[in-house]
């Protein structure tokens, strides 16, 4: 008998949670599992879910936020209904107070890396954090060694907890032809390099670091162009550093692309810069399966991705001369880049693949079923 299971999600947008909701869904064992989603209202995951023929239920009350009472009795009377043997969220505590009242075990993904504020991780606000976490879910997947250290920091027992790094469908190389137009559409010019940072724009991601490591670089007259992809509520003020810069022709905005593979398919080098909340970042492993080599910011995720001095550079966050530093030397080195760009392949299809997170994703389900 297959085992029922209802994934949860609260996104109205498509963020990394969203990608690797997506993920799972093309990937599952469809012979052992029986899979549905919950979905806020006007979701845009939900057109990619049904081109899968998934069962998708849109729920008001849970969109973009994790705690919703009115919400918790709707998907009770669900899960009451449906009678799941597991319920997956994606940081919904309103679907995970619903599934244990409904006798359903519950799993949760922990998708994010940020530094806990001392209310939840000092004192009686740890106790009680914990207590709460600990009762709502039979298993606690983070994405990352730092988000279980999140979770262990704000008391969740260590016991709960497994680290399943996220994977993505690795990106697939494109044709001479296919290339050359891309590099027409971003403004390319031939004979010119591309350094991509991929990323929300907003003020913990970093962008401004990745524009003054930019302006350094250039300073030294290199054919290299900055690609910032993405939108968010930093947008303005990014757009108008560069401005004073004077470098907006090779510091260049695409804004939100839905189909940023063809981005990274001209990219040389990637960047991240974040340092108040990183996971996986799912743009960097895509980058890998294609080999391309990045520097990093050492906070969160990163390290657990971007291996220092083998398929790229792990630097201080919020140092904009050592990453100016380290793209310049992959960009210069050409023996240092090929090695590790072969690396950042290599280790991609050693650890980050989709259907590794999703086969250890399902062993997590079998784990608690049969506990």
């Amino acid at each position: 008998m297959k085992i029922k299971v209802t994934e949860v999600s609260s996104d109205t947008n498509i963020g990394g949670a969203g990608k690797c909701l997506l993920t799972l869904l093309e990937n599952f064992d469809y012979n052992a599992f029986d899979v549905k989603v919950i979905l806020p209202k006007n979701s845009l995951l939900k057109p990619h879910i049904d081109k899968m023929s998934i069962e998708v239920t849109e729920v008001d009350g849970i969109a973009d936020k994790s705690l919703d009472f009115s919400a918790v009795k709707t998907l009770r009377e669900i899960f009451k209904r449906e009678k799941p043997d597991i319920v997956h969220t994606h940081a919904s505590m309103s679907a995970r107070i619903a599934a244990k009242q409904a006798g359903a075990k519950v799993v949760y993904t922990r998708h994010s890396v940020f530094e806990p504020s001392k209310k939840i991780s000092k004192g009686l606000g740890k106790i009680i954090n914990g207590m709460i976490n600990n009762h709502y879910a039979d298993s606690i997947i983070a994405v990352a060694d730092a988000a279980k250290k999140n979770l262990t920091d704000t008391g969740v027992k260590e016991s709960k907890i497994s680290v399943i790094l996220n994977g993505v469908t690795a990106l697939s190389q494109v044709s001479a032809d296919e290339r050359r137009i891309t590099k027409e559409r971003f403004n390319l010019p031939d004979g010119y390099k591309a350094v991509s940072i991929v990323a929300r724009l907003e003020d913990i991601k970093g962008h401004d670091y990745f524009i003054e490591a930019a302006d350094k670089i250039l300073q030294k007259g290199y054919k290299v162009r900055f690609y910032i992809a993405g939108t968010g509520s930093y947008e303005e003020h990014l757009k108008e550093k560069v401005k004073k810069l004077n470098r907006g022709e090779q510091i260049i905005f695409t804004g939100f692309i839905p189909d940023a593979d063809k981005l990274m398919s001209i990219t040389d080098i990637q960047a991240n810069a974040s340092f108040g909340t990183e996971a996986t970042s799912l743009a960097l492993l895509e980058g890998m399966s294609l080999g391309i080599p990045a520097v990093v910011s050492d906070f969160g995720g990163n390290p657990g991705v971007i291996k220092d001095g083998e398929n790229g550079f792990v630097v201080p966050a919020r140092d904009s001369a050592a990453l100016a530093e380290k793209i310049e030397l992959l960009l210069t080195d050409d023996s240092l880049y090929s090695g590790m760009s072969k690396k950042a392949m290599r280790i991609f299809s050693e650890t980050f693949t989709a259907e590794a997170m999703t086969r250890q994703t399902e062993k997590i389900y079998f784990d608690v079923v049969n506990r």
